[in-house]
């Protein structure tokens, strides 16, 4: 499948693993790209000498992979910056806060820079800031984000207003999915979930099973989760988990919590609607291959299309 994604790394399926800091290491990033998509490791915030170590096992799968981090922490963790740049990753995702500040120090170290837009203001300023790729992150989408517009509306959108290659992320998790989005235009798709329960994945067993019991109704956006974990997220970005009961508690009563911060009972297992498409613990490079079959589906398509009507 051939698009900007696959051309500028090389990529036989124009998917990138999304970068999550909680559940995609080096382990994760480097099976997803030697696989033939696009891993990323994300780390939001620790000593930098870990996350070394993750980008060294990434780049031994000897393929492009990238590193994502939140440009709201960046500003007391620059160090983490650097270190992803000295080690020449080629692709950074910064995004959530003032990540305009970053683009021209990536851009010297050569590599490109992704943000993550949730709505057509957000990604015409991304481009105003010189960012090279957007991510049109729909409501759908697990971990945190904008939850204003569904992944399509926003994906047709976005790709009307700007002149960057855009990813479509949120609600893929399928080669339907994946089809579908290249089939109206982006250059690629921007994948969470489906990773989530892979054997690579950082999140324990307890939070694999998590995802893969369920349904796609399953989840929830809220802000209840950092507020009573005292994480100083920005007001604007809020965050879709598996839905728990803590969550069902103190939804809508945000003001309450925040006054007395009552803290989660267990682990946050972010996630997105699709994790009640995820049904099976497999191998990263299982998920990079169900994706594959969007070629046949768009060739069996265009098949459909470009054949004669019966008489």
């Amino acid at each position: 499948m051939r698009t900007w994604l696959s051309e500028h790394f090389g990529l036989s399926v124009p998917v990138v693993s999304a970068p999550m800091a909680t559940a995609s290491g080096g382990a994760l990033a480097g099976a997803v790209s030697a696989a033939g998509a696009l891993g990323m490791i994300g780390y939001a915030a620790g000593p930098p000498d870990e996350l070394a170590a993750e980008i060294d096992l990434a780049a031994s799968s000897g393929r492009p992979f990238g590193v994502g981090m939140l440009a709201w922490l960046l500003p007391r963790f620059e160090t983490l910056l650097d270190v992803a740049l000295d080690r020449g990753v080629p692709f950074v995702s910064l995004s959530y806060g003032d990540y305009a500040r970053y683009v021209d120090r990536v851009h010297a170290a050569g590599a490109l820079v992704a943000t993550q837009v949730g709505t057509v203001t957000d990604a015409r300023e991304a481009v105003d800031a010189g960012v090279d790729v957007i991510v049109a992150r729909g409501g759908e989408g697990g971990g945190h984000g904008r939850d204003l517009v569904a992944t399509l509306p926003l994906l047709q959108a976005v790709l009307d207003a700007v002149d960057r290659p855009v990813l479509a992320a949120g609600g893929i998790a399928t080669a339907r999915g994946l089809a579908a989005v290249l089939a109206a235009g982006a250059a690629g798709a921007w994948v969470g979930t489906p990773f989530l329960a892979c054997d690579e994945s950082l999140y324990d067993e307890a939070a694999k099973g998590a995802v893969l019991a369920a349904d796609l109704d399953g989840t929830t956006y809220t802000t209840v989760y950092d507020i009573g974990a005292q994480i100083p997220w920005p007001s604007e970005f809020g965050g879709r988990a598996i839905r728990t009961a803590y969550a069902d508690k103190w939804h809508g009563r945000e003001e309450e919590l925040r006054a007395d911060p009552v803290a989660p009972d267990g682990p946050t297992i972010w996630a997105g609607q699709t994790a009640g498409l995820v049904r099976t613990r497999r191998p990263a490079a299982d998920v990079v291959a169900e994706l594959a079959g969007a070629e046949h589906l768009l060739r069996a398509a265009a098949a459909t299309l470009s054949s004669e009507p019966h008489a």
